[in-house]
């Protein structure tokens, strides 16, 4: 009996010894390395994917018929209901930087995703009860024939603070929850490798769906007058989305964060100039390589690269530094480990790509404004059934979640069948998915003004004078939405891939804000495009390109102004894309004796 036992206690003990570890660096929540096996990959992806797509329907359930609710409800007119609408879609994405450096620097990215969906559903909530006690009065105002009463300072104010609250929640949370779904594959594993590639398709997809439903279910009951019901609605969603991402905490892994990145560039820039007359070594090895073998983050070792030469000059050690060390002292603001350089180099690298999408959003913008204008000038029934022009955004939708799936089933196979490879991630590059974005935004602009000049042809023939209206069907819309669809999975999925492959360890989540705050960007250039080509068109004897009665405007003009713009951003891009090199790490230093064994 006791032989037996023995036995078993020593094949415990080997099976205990040979658990496989993840070897990325990722830990468990009490900072143990995370064992592959009992951690992360599907099961805590789909958790993520499916609080992603909740997430993402209770934030549309509000933003889009928030100017509906402004003119509707609040009775504000239409300029300033979109100038309102513009400045919280904008705060909403620069809010995505504060996450980023919350979660990079302090927090950690599931601490901070946990911290403002609590945020987000408290402002959810707080919208639902404001708008059902104190704002919509008389009882059933706010459909498109009863507008509300007059409100209070407070009430209004209320409101205010409710949406902002929603905005501070779901733009801290969005750049740090595709980052964390990212944290949960090992991109050092090969099959784990694969998959973290494939989930930030299927993360763009599930937002996709989520927004589907406020599109179309919510936006119905909205724009009938239902407001607390669908506000209620997206609170309840945003709820579940919480505890459905508490209830994987056991499961996720994590990355520790890595310390207040603004101190680590300061401290390049700074030794960097007190050297400016220093000559950087042609050895790399002669450069400070730090304390230890990782770098200033925690995470890998980034190689030196050629570039930016400048900046290397923080890395080299002087007679002075050489007299510091001596005495065990050590001033990082005259020097800094080269993989602390490599760090800065990498995101000034990074800006070129990342200004080239901000043309890309001005187009991709256009779905939620001129788009809907165009279509609300359309013949948009069927029988006696009207459809609303916000909720053609549904065949961007379709458009998406199609074409993912030929990008993953067909595209992909095909080009690494071209290329004669067998490497799951071998097919078409984040930057050559990103090129291909831009040629489909072009085509996206051009349908868009065809459609344009026939929707004018009709509308002059029928309805001279008339407020915006024509007798071309709204349909004939789906091929620019389509477009936009095509266009988002090869440009925003591509983006996500590439800020977070290419950003430093201890920048991922700034990587992921980066995407959003490119979006952030396209809102405002679109509103300066619009406000400057209103200002150039408008002459005594016309009213400008984009007015009030599109009958009596070119918008087709602007959508052509767009696609040649984004035809030169397409040209400046593929400059960039030449010239930027790809981040180098070394292979992490592994503290057990075997890389993919550890303790239990």
């Amino acid at each position: 009996m006791s032989m037996a036992c023995l036995e078993l206690s020593k094949e415990v003990k080997l099976k205990e010894e040979d658990v496989e570890c993840t070897k990325d660096g990722s830990v468990d929540l009490k900072g143990n390395a995370a064992i592959r096996e009992t951690s992360g990959k599907w099961v805590a992806g789909i958790m993520i994917l499916l609080n992603q797509a909740l997430a993402t329907l209770a934030f549309f359930g509000v933003g889009v018929n928030m100017v509906l609710f402004l003119t509707r409800v609040l009775k504000e007119n239409n300029a300033d209901a979109a100038n309102s609408v513009s400045k919280w879609t904008g705060t909403v994405y620069i809010c995505s930087l504060v996450g980023a450096f919350l979660s990079d620097s302090y927090w950690g990215r599931f601490k901070t995703c946990a911290i403002f969906q609590v945020i987000y559903v408290t402002g959810l909530s707080l919208l639902a009860l404001a708008s059902q006690l104190y704002l919509l009065k008389p009882k059933g105002c706010g459909n498109r024939t009863t507008l509300c009463g007059e409100h209070s300072a407070m009430e209004v104010g209320l409101f205010y603070v409710s949406v902002y609250m929603i905005a501070l929640g779901y733009g801290g949370y969005q750049p740090n929850i595709a980052t964390f779904g990212a944290d949960q594959f090992d991109e050092q594993h090969p099959g784990e490798c694969s998959s973290k590639v494939a989930f930030f398709s299927y993360f763009y997809l599930f937002m996709n769906l989520g927004s589907l439903f406020s599109n179309t279910i919510l936006d119905y009951f909205e724009d009938e007058g239902m407001w607390a019901l669908g506000f209620w609605a997206s609170a309840a969603s945003a709820f579940a989305a919480l505890m459905l991402f508490l209830g994987g905490t056991a499961r996720y892994r994590h990355f520790k964060s890595s310390g207040n990145p603004l101190s680590r560039f300061g401290q390049v820039l700074v030794a960097a100039t007190k050297k400016g007359k220093v000559e950087a070594p042609e050895n790399e090895d002669d450069f400070y390589q730090g304390e230890d073998a990782d770098d200033t983050t925690g995470g890998r070792k980034m190689l030196h690269t050629h570039g930016f030469k400048f900046l290397d000059r923080a890395a080299v050690v002087t007679s002075k530094e050489l007299e510091s060390q001596k005495q065990g002292e050590h001033n990082p603001w005259r020097l800094c480990p080269i993989s602390q350089v490599e760090e800065v180099k990498c995101i000034l690298r990074l800006l070129p790509i990342w200004l080239c999408t901000i043309i890309y959003s001005v187009v991709f913008t256009q779905m939620a404004s001129l788009f809907v204008e165009q279509g609300d000038a359309m013949k948009t029934t069927i029988a006696n059934f009207r459809i609303p022009a916000a909720s053609m955004s549904t065949f961007d939708i379709l458009s998406v979640a199609g074409v993912i799936f030929l990008n993953r089933r067909v595209l992909n196979p095909l080009v690494k069948r071209f290329k004669k490879c067998k490497d799951d991630d071998a097919g078409l590059t984040e930057l050559q998915r990103m090129g291909i974005g831009l040629v489909i935004a072009v085509m996206a602009m051009l349908s868009s003004g065809i459609v344009e000049c026939y929707r004018l042809k009709y509308a002059s023939n029928d309805c001279k004078h008339c407020e915006g209206s024509s007798s071309l069907n709204i349909f004939w819309q789906v091929p620019q939405y389509a477009f936009i669809g095509a266009s988002e999975v090869f440009m925003y999925v591509a983006q996500l891939e590439f800020f977070n492959a290419q950003a430093p360890d201890g920048l991922k989540s700034f990587g992921s804000a980066l995407c959003m705050t490119s979006i952030s960007l396209g809102n405002y250039v679109s509103s300066f495009l619009v406000s400057i080509v209103m200002k150039i068109s408008a002459t005594d004897n016309m009213p400008g390109w984009i007015p009030g009665n599109l009958n009596k405007g070119h918008l087709d003009r602007f959508y052509f102004l767009l696609a040649g713009l984004t035809l030169l951003d397409l040209v400046a891009y593929i400059a960039c894309a030449k010239w930027y090199k790809n981040i180098k790490h070394s292979e992490k230093i592994q503290e057990h004796e075997e890389e993919d064994k550890c303790e239990v």
